[in-house]
């Protein structure tokens, strides 16, 4: 299961945060600013895994923005890794191109994405296609 998705930019400025387990405020700020700090520091050279408390945190970092996903221990990285990729494919075919501004401004877009195909913390839907159709649907009902 995944217990949070975080979008940070190198500054350590989240852009979008997604909780699918109950934290108090003070409790998810230290925990945006404890991955942040893992994951910024940590050397290239190492894999996008690392363990964080009792779970695991998978990240990829694109153009200047960090995609962390905290799961399960025993969940498979590499799935988690492929959503990440997923998610970055869809903004970009989304947004033409997808840079930090486009998460900060259209930030509800972004949430709706996402809500397409992750659900309660379980991966819902993977196909890329089905998920642009999905959206283009929605689309044209604003």
């Amino acid at each position: 299961m995944i217990r949070f998705i975080l979008l940070q930019n190198r500054q350590g400025k989240t852009r979008l945060a997604k909780y699918y387990v109950p934290l108090e405020d003070s409790e998810k700020h230290k925990v945006e600013y404890e991955v942040h700090r893992l994951v910024v520091n940590r050397d290239p050279k190492y894999t996008n895994f690392v363990e964080f408390r009792t779970h695991k945190i998978i990240y990829r970092r694109y153009a200047g923005l960090f995609f962390s996903l905290c799961v399960d221990i025993t969940d498979n990285e590499l799935a988690y890794l492929e959503c990440i990729h997923l998610f970055v494919e869809i903004l970009d075919h989304f947004f033409s191109n997808v840079c930090e501004l486009d998460l900060v401004f259209n930030f509800h877009k972004v949430y709706l994405m996402l809500d397409e195909f992750i659900l309660a913390g379980e991966l819902q839907e993977t196909s890329k296609k089905a998920i642009i159709e999905r959206m283009g649907e929605l689309e044209k009902l604003e």
